[in-house]
C-alpha cells in the first residue's frame, strides 16, 4: 500500500526506507506511541478496541507504527486500562492484534513499545513503587505518586530479564519490531537521571553507571530476539528538569547504543515534572520540530537511524525535517489521533495542516484534574476503536463525560502529572 505523492511535493516524506537490512518501511511517518488506556481494568491484555483502533492508523498509510506502552509487569502500572505482556498466557490476543495492523497494510511496521513506569506509577496503582533511588517526585506530586523504594541489585537484574521476555513474546506474537521506553521520566529514564539516581553502586553514580540499565536491558533483548530482528529506543534529548539528564549524556548514550547495534533511535524530551514533549513550553508560532536541533548534532555522532517526535503538524515541516537529514523519520502522535489518514491526506495535499491546538474546558482545575492535555487524544483513540471517526473540533467537556464513563472512579483519580 505505497503512497504515490504525485504532487512531488514530499518526496522524501513518501520514500521507503531500509532500517539496516532488516526491514523496509513504505514511508518516513512513524506513528508515536500514546497511551490508549483500552485494556480492561485487571485484564490487562488487547480488546477489539485496540485491534480497530490499530488496523485503522495502518489503513491510513503510517509506515512505522509504535504500539501504546506495554508493561512487563502487572503490579507495576503506569495507568489503569495499560497493557500487560509477561507470559504466553494471553498469546493469541497480542497475535490478533499484530494481524489486525497487517490486514489493514501488509507493508505497515507495528512495532511494540517495552515499558516499566517506575515511581510514575499513581498511588492507587502502585502503593509502593520501586526506582533506582528512593527519591519521590516533585513535592506538587506528593499526593498522587507515592515515594518510591530503591531497587535491589537482584531486582535490576530481575526487572531487565522481564524486559527482554516481554520483547521475546511480541517478536512470537508477530510484532516487527520492538521499542524500549527510555522517555518521559519512566524507569529506564529514571536510570539515566542524576536527579533521580543517587545510587553508589554499579548502577550509579557515574553516567557510565548510569547508563549501564538502559544498555543491559537492551543487551538481554537482543540475546532473547537475535540479530535480526529490530529493536529501538526512545530516548529524551533532555529532562528539561533543573539535575536531569541532558547534554552530553545524552549524546554518550547515542553512542553507546549505536556501537550495540541499536537499529532506530527516537528522540523526545520531558517527564512528568517537566513535560516537554506536549510541546506546553512551545508558542505556536514556534518551529513544529521540538527536537530537531539536537538530532542534527546526534547525527554528527552516529549512522543510527533517527526519528524525531514532537510538534509535527505540517507537510511542509515534515519534508523540510527529512530534508536537512537531521532525522529520517517525523514521529507523530496526537495529530493521528485526530486524523488517522493523514499520511494519505498530506500526500495528496501540499498544504496540509492537522493542527492539534490546546483542549480546555475552560476550568484550569478540572483541565489538570482530566488531564486534558492527555485524555482528549485518548478520547479521540477511544472513539476508532468503537469503529467511530475522530472529532477534531469536540468540545474539551466530551473528554470529561466519556472519560467518565469509560474509566469510572480512575477518571476522578490523578494518575499522571
Amino acid at each position: 500500500m505505497t503512497l504515490e505523492n504525485k504532487n512531488k511535493h514530499a518526496p522524501n516524506l513518501f520514500s521507503s526506507f531500509d532500517i539496516k537490512g532488516k526491514v523496509n518501511a513504505p514511508n518516513r511517518i512513524l506513528k508515536s506511541a500514546m497511551s490508549e488506556v483500552l485494556a480492561v481494568q485487571g485484564k490487562h491484555v488487547p480488546t477489539e478496541e485496540h485491534y480497530r483502533v490499530y488496523k485503522r492508523w495502518a489503513e491510513g498509510g503510517t509506515g512505522i507504527i509504535i504500539s501504546g506502552n506495554v508493561m512487563i509487569d502487572p503490579a507495576a502500572l503506569g495507568e489503569p486500562g495499560n497493557v500487560v505482556l509477561e507470559n504466553d498466557a494471553h498469546l493469541d490476543r497480542f497475535k490478533a492484534w499484530a494481524d489486525a495492523v497487517h490486514s489493514g497494510n501488509p507493508e505497515a511496521q507495528f512495532w511494540m513499545q517495552i515499558n516499566h513506569p517506575g515511581k510514575q506509577s499513581p498511588k492507587f496503582l502502585t502503593p509502593n513503587p520501586v526506582a533506582p533511588s528512593s527519591i519521590p517526585l516533585g513535592k506538587k506530586f506528593d499526593a498522587t505518586f507515592a515515594e518510591p523504594r530503591a531497587l535491589k541489585a537482584n531486582e535490576i537484574n530481575d526487572v531487565i530479564q522481564r524486559y527482554a521476555t516481554t520483547a521475546r513474546l511480541a517478536k512470537q506474537a508477530g510484532f516487527d519490531g520492538v521499542q524500549i521506553h527510555g522517555a518521559h521520566g519512566y524507569l529506564v529514564s529514571q536510570f539515566l537521571s542524576p536527579h533521580h539516581n543517587r545510587r553508589e553502586d554499579e548502577w550509579g553514580g557515574s553516567s557510565e553507571n548510569r547508563r549501564r540499565f538502559a544498555l543491559e536491558v537492551y543487551r538481554a533483548i537482543r540475546k532473547e530476539v537475535g540479530a535480526d530482528y529490530p529493536v529501538s529506543i526512545k530516548m529524551n534529548s533532555a529532562d528539561f528538569q533543573k539535575g536531569g539528564f541532558d547534554g552530553d549524556e545524552a549524546y554518550d548514550l547515542i553512542i553507546a547504543l549505536s556501537k550495540e547495534g541499536i537499529d532506530l533511535i527516537e528522540i523526545s524530551g520531558g517527564n512528568y515534572e517537566s513535560p516537554a514533549m506536549t510541546g506546553y513550553k512551545q508558542s505556536t508560532n514556534e518551529r513544529e520540530a521540538y527536537f530537531l536541533d539536537f538530532a542534527a548534532e546526534a547525527r554528527t555522532r552516529t549512522d543510527v537511524p533517527l526519528a524525531v517526535t514532537g510538534g509535527f503538524r505540517s507537510v511542509k515541516a515534515m519534508e523540510e525535517a527529512l530534508a536537512s537529514n537531521a532525522t529520517d523519520f517525523v514521529g507523530i502522535a496526537r495529530a493521528l489521533a485526530l486524523d488517522p489518514d493523514l499520511p494519505r491526506n498530506a500526500a495528496a495535499d501540499p498544504l496540509y495542516v492537522q493542527d492539534v491546538g490546546r483542549p480546555s474546558t475552560g476550568i484550569k482545575a478540572l483541565d489538570m484534574m482530566f488531564m486534558i492535555a492527555i485524555s482528549y487524544y485518548e478520547t479521540q483513540i477511544r472513539r476508532m476503536g468503537k469503529g467511530k471517526n475522530p472529532k477534531p473540533k469536540m468540545s474539551a467537556w466530551k473528554t470529561v463525560f466519556e472519560s467518565s464513563l469509560a474509566l469510572g472512579k480512575a477518571a476522578f483519580k490523578k494518575r499522571r502529572a
